[in-house]
């Protein structure tokens, strides 16, 4: 199989004093369903998965599911430190009727490349569904090398890799050498290069407050061919992404945006804290100067 279109990473929402606000929740989804996203990826680190109990994880897994409702695809991340509870995601992931899995590296052990990817080949073998490896070494300490990718490419579950390097050339490595691995866009601030290399997906976290106009630089490069007027979406986004893959506050900006699309994302989880005053002005500068951009765009003008 392959994957197609804008993949969101779904915020958590929590209430103010940090338990997760299933209402929130279930207003995103339906938001994002109605703004045509093809996917929906719950447990992703835009999720902060990471500050969330073993029990909760499998509880929004389920819940997710339950709102979907089969209106969309449900991506599943199984991240975790240890693989006995990255399997256990997975075959959490698998009867809560998840259509896909999204598997990274274990953080902080630096598994070897041989090790790795008997990690996720271990994974891959307890739930049998698609599989989209994420490749994110500046939280995990470990980059899926070639011999990761020679030996977890021998299973056809693992179809497609979410390339969130920052590595220009793993995206020519990726799409010259293993094709059999669909290249996907972790990469924000390179989405218009990872389409241009081929990759007909997009996991982007500004899709939660942004769907309209990240679905258009997907439709206009992957859909239309159009580079040119690619380019000049991208040239419009570029402000956000920016600030989304450089600004250091990666979730407190996505749940922001959230909130100034009138979602009810409350805050992160900590250690993370809410955006100061000045960097909600700034983002909100920036975001209002794009969605008229774009809209010109789409407009002809």
């Amino acid at each position: 199989m392959q994957f197609e279109g804008i993949y969101t990473p779904i915020i958590t929402p929590h209430s103010e004093v940090g338990a997760i606000d299933k209402k929130a929740f279930a207003e995103v989804v339906e938001f994002l369903i109605a703004s045509g996203v093809h996917c929906i990826v719950v447990g992703g680190s835009t999720g902060e998965y990471y500050a969330q109990t073993a029990e909760e994880r499998i509880e929004l897994m389920n819940f997710a599911s339950e709102v979907i409702s089969h209106r969309t695809l449900l991506m599943v991340g199984t991240g975790a430190t240890r693989t006995e509870d990255c399997v256990m995601f997975a075959k959490a992931a698998k009867e809560t009727g998840a259509d896909f899995l999204l598997v990274n590296s274990p953080p902080y052990s630096l598994p070897t490349d041989l090790e790795n990817a008997m990690h996720s080949l271990k994974i891959d073998q307890a739930a049998n569904l698609p599989i989209m490896l994420y490749n994110y070494p500046g939280r995990t300490g470990t980059n899926m090398g070639k011999e990761f990718l020679d030996q977890v490419g021998r299973s056809k579950n693992f179809c497609g890799i979410k390339e969130s390097s920052g590595d220009i050339n793993r995206v020519h490595l990726l799409a010259r050498d293993y094709p059999n691995i669909g290249l996907c866009c972790g990469m924000d601030d390179q989405a218009l290069e990872f389409f241009a290399w081929g990759a007909r997906s997009w996991v982007c976290a500004g899709s939660n407050f942004l769907p309209k106009e990240h679905i258009a630089l997907y439709e206009a490069c992957v859909l239309e061919g159009d580079y040119t007027k690619g380019r000049h979406i991208m040239s419009a986004l570029q402000p956000l992404m920016l600030i989304l893959e450089q600004g250091g506050k990666f979730v407190q900006s996505v749940k922001y945006g959230c909130e100034l699309a009138g979602l009810n994302p409350g805050p992160p989880r900590l250690p993370l804290q809410s955006l100061a005053p000045e960097e909600m002005s700034e983002l909100e500068q920036v975001i209002s100067t794009l969605k008229i951009e774009v809209s010109e765009i789409l407009d002809g003008n």
